[in-house]
């Protein structure tokens, strides 16, 4: 089956990323060489008919995804001009800080924008969205190789923000990479679970220290709006408001309000512990408010500090706190 687009089906199927990556890169059972597989509806959108459930269709991100990349993160809906004429698109980016754009009512492959901290694909097929793989990064047995970025990707759970009047897109991101080795494993203890693709982090090669990103993506234009680079990593979620501002966390305990138009820190203020989170926005009697709920200890977190050992994670409990806009 093509494992790019699905017009009908007869109803809804649903599969995860494996970690058992020999299913995908060894001979099955009985069989003479490795069989075509590319893990169909892994790090795919879906879409379902909510009367009835039935698939409406799907776009699969990246085929045979064997480095733990998963695309599996929020969806974004905004109406941009193609060719001329409105269209409404859904905009998802997978661990790779790739972001796709599909037509919402079709899926039909519209463009993809490369955040540039990741070397695993060389080039997107601008028809289809197929994407090719770079050899480099290919698993072989026993075999090192540089793989950027690491498993827990260059985003992941920290969510986007987007303004739909700007149609900018605000991405927090890790620039972290690591030494991979395929292990493979024998058909009974891959049943069994567990891992046989094996991460070691490291920095991205000639890296300055700067491990956090924050990045502006103009979907209209389909080009980098601005970057705000800084050591420390951030560990929220992003926030756009329609005041201008866009707030942003990271694992010093820091939360930043930002200029929208230029990324510029127009404030910030310590927390008692880091803002791993999702940061909301709400009015009541005529005042705005952004709220943050503090305390750290998400998986993502704890990877990102392991690239800045200055930084320690304070013993402090979960805290909201929130603060009145002037």
């Amino acid at each position: 089956m093509d494992g790019r687009q699905l017009r009908s089906a007869a109803g809804p199927r649903v599969l995860r990323n494996t970690y058992d990556t020999a299913t995908l890169l060894e001979p099955r059972p009985g069989a003479a060489g490795v069989t075509s597989n590319d893990g169909l509806y892994t790090d795919s959108t879906v879409a379902l008919r909510p009367e009835s459930g039935a698939l409406a269709w799907y776009f699969q991100h990246q085929r045979r995804d064997v480095w733990d990349l998963d695309w599996v993160f929020e969806q974004s809906l905004v109406t941009l001009q193609i060719d001329g004429h409105p269209k409404k698109l859904v905009v998802t980016g997978g661990k790779t800080a790739m972001f796709d754009a599909l037509d919402a009512a079709t899926g039909r492959f519209v463009f993809s924008q490369d955040l540039g901290v990741q070397n695993v694909v060389t080039a997107v097929d601008p028809v289809t969205g197929e994407k090719t793989v770079s050899s480099a990064v290919q698993p072989e047995a026993g075999k090192a190789k540089l793989l950027c970025p690491n498993s827990v990707g260059a985003r992941n759970w920290p969510a986007t923000a987007l303004n739909p009047l700007t149609h900018i897109l605000y991405v927090p991101i890790l620039e972290n990479c690591a030494d991979y080795t395929y292990a493979p494993r024998s058909a009974d203890k891959t049943a069994k679970g567990g891992l046989d693709m094996h991460f070691s982090a490291r920095s991205p090669e000639d890296h300055d220290g700067n491990f956090g990103r924050l990045v502006a993506l103009d979907l209209q234009k389909r080009r980098i709006a601005w970057t705000h680079r800084q050591r420390i990593p951030f560990a929220a979620s992003v926030l756009s408001t329609a005041g201008g501002l866009v707030f942003s966390g990271d694992v010093d305990r820091y939360f930043s309000a930002h200029d929208e138009a230029t990324g510029k820190v127009l404030w910030r203020t310590r927390l008692n512990a880091a803002p791993e989170s999702f940061p909301v926005t709400f009015a009541t009697n005529g005042r705005q408010y952004v709220a943050v709920v503090t305390g750290s200890g998400s998986p993502f977190g704890t990877a990102s500090r392991a690239y800045v050992p200055e930084v320690l994670a304070p013993a402090a409990g979960v805290t909201v706190v929130v603060f009145e806009l002037p």
